[in-house]
């Protein structure tokens, strides 16, 4: 079993989540603010066997766009897609 960490763009969390429910995958989507340019992001956390991580990864992939955006100082930036963690799980329960 694995627990998939996605860090996405705000913009491309409502399709991305409409995208892994029609996929079939059961994820639970969190505000969280990045770092660099203190900007919202969503943080999704996806339950998954080990056999369905390459296609959440896809879905992500897909649905998620690299972004060229003004900072303060820097001129503009290219920000991220999404970051991923894929992390074992020892343990899961549905209660």
């Amino acid at each position: 079993m694995k627990l998939l960490i996605a860090v996405v763009q705000d913009q491309d969390a409502g399709p991305l989540m409409q995208r892994l429910v029609d996929q079939g995958f059961g994820a639970t989507k969190l505000a969280s603010t990045g770092g660099f340019l203190r900007q919202g992001n969503t943080t999704i956390l996806i339950g998954l066997e080990d056999a369905q991580v390459d296609a959440a990864v896809e879905c992500i992939r897909r649905t998620c766009r690299h972004r060229r955006q003004a900072a303060a100082g820097a001129g503009d930036v290219e920000v991220g897609a999404a970051t991923i963690f894929v992390l074992r799980v020892d343990r899961f329960e549905r209660i």
